[in-house]
């Protein structure tokens, strides 16, 4: 009954594995969680507020396809004046989530059989979402590079089929952050040879000190004309469950997009859009500062605690996102060891989940999330501490 490509697609292993942990404590299990993809602030306030005005309003009805035309402005806005990025209204498109926009791109910009170039470790569904779209994935290892990908290393994988370049920075799972010079030196050569960047920007609110982000379409018109930002704000304002994503393309894309979107799911739920309208516009800047502070607290509080457990070894410190990658390789000193196998004895014998790296390209490292409360997040390394003490 199904077909090739839905036997050939597993099941995503991040939303797996968080559903079966948030299961066992929700079942009395003491766990602590470090498996999540988002922060645990709530809602900021006003984005409540602005989707009990949006049912109270009655604007509960379709909206364009593309998203309702004050959320496009804000996008377009918090671009120009947070990024440096040039976009219009009309370059914006809204998405259920930014998920959704990264899948219908793969399909709007690959022929069957185009390559696109990723760098290793990267996101679980990458793979997967270009597979749909029935390209293929070139993978490009970065281990011996900081877990970047190099301008030399993208022309030694150059075929006569790659079509497209993907980058993802702030990344998941390695919360590197690429510098400015990286970024040019990357575009310039995808330019040269025709590629079209498609850049993963969702944590890009997010880059602790030391790290200053840089959004690919902002280093210039030439590149913004053969990139695609995809985005969604939404990671920093704490929203992952109103769905709300977006894509920033060049005209053409922007309108096959929403021609896609138009005929799948329509436009992303109104009282979400609403919600992310008010906190684009309804005065956070003073709770997300208050926020960013929280979380480079947790952030120094996981890169210490981690640096104090040998053999545990961070390769590259976090500089954005939530994400602590953290190389297990001296844990595995048993034949078919690897990180699932370190992640699930720290579950079973510490009461500490964490992601394994298997699917993300790196079967020597976990990824912990510091996007839990400082509380949780020292239990969970005196618990790993004394788990590393007793083997």
């Amino acid at each position: 009954m199904l077909s090739s490509r839905a036997r050939s697609l597993p099941a995503s292993s991040t939303a797996a594995l968080d559903a079966e942990i948030k299961a066992r404590i929700a079942a009395g299990a003491d766990i602590i969680n470090l498996t999540g993809g988002e922060l645990d602030f709530p809602t900021p306030d006003q984005a409540a507020e602005g989707a009990r005005r949006a049912i109270t309003e009655g604007r509960t009805r379709y909206t364009p396809v593309a998203g309702i035309g004050p959320l496009r402005e804000a996008i377009a806005r918090q671009l120009t004046e947070h990024w440096g990025c040039r976009y219009e209204a009309a370059q914006i498109v809204t998405t259920n989530g930014a998920k959704q926009a990264l899948a219908q791109v793969f399909t709007l910009l690959c022929e069957p059989g185009d390559e696109v170039i990723l760098p290793a470790p990267y996101w679980v569904s990458f793979p997967h979402m270009i597979r749909l779209a029935g390209a293929v994935p070139v993978p490009v290892p970065t281990s011996d590079t900081g877990f970047k990908i190099t301008s030399e290393a993208l022309l030694d994988h150059l075929t006569p089929r790659t079509r497209v370049l993907l980058l993802n920075s702030p990344s998941n799972p390695t919360g590197v952050v690429y510098e400015r010079a990286e970024l040019l030196a990357l575009a310039e050569a995808a330019l040269e040879h025709g590629l079209t960047i498609v850049t993963d920007e969702i944590y890009g609110d997010l880059v602790h000190e030391g790290a200053s982000f840089t959004s690919v379409a902002s280093l210039g018109p030439a590149i913004a004309e053969r990139t695609v930002t995809i985005g969604g704000f939404f990671k920093t304002y704490a929203m992952t469950g109103w769905r709300i994503g977006f894509a920033a393309a060049p005209a053409p894309v922007a309108a096959a997009l929403t021609a896609v979107q138009g005929h799948t799911s329509s436009a992303p739920s109104s009282i979400s859009q609403y919600a992310a309208l008010a906190a684009l516009t309804d005065g956070t800047e003073a709770e997300l500062e208050r926020r960013a502070a929280e979380l480079s607290t947790r952030r120094t509080l996981m890169r210490d605690g981690i640096h104090a457990l040998p053999p545990l070894r961070l390769t590259a410190p976090p500089q954005g996102g939530f994400f602590a990658f953290v190389d297990i390789g001296a844990l595995c000193t048993r034949p078919n060891e690897d990180a699932g196998t370190v992640a699930r004895d720290l579950l079973e014998h510490a009461g500490v989940a964490v992601m394994p790296g298997n699917d993300f390209a790196a079967p020597d490292h976990v990824r912990l999330s510091y996007g839990v409360g400082t509380g949780d997040i020292v239990r969970a390394l005196d618990r790993i501490g004394t788990y590393l003490n007793s083997i």
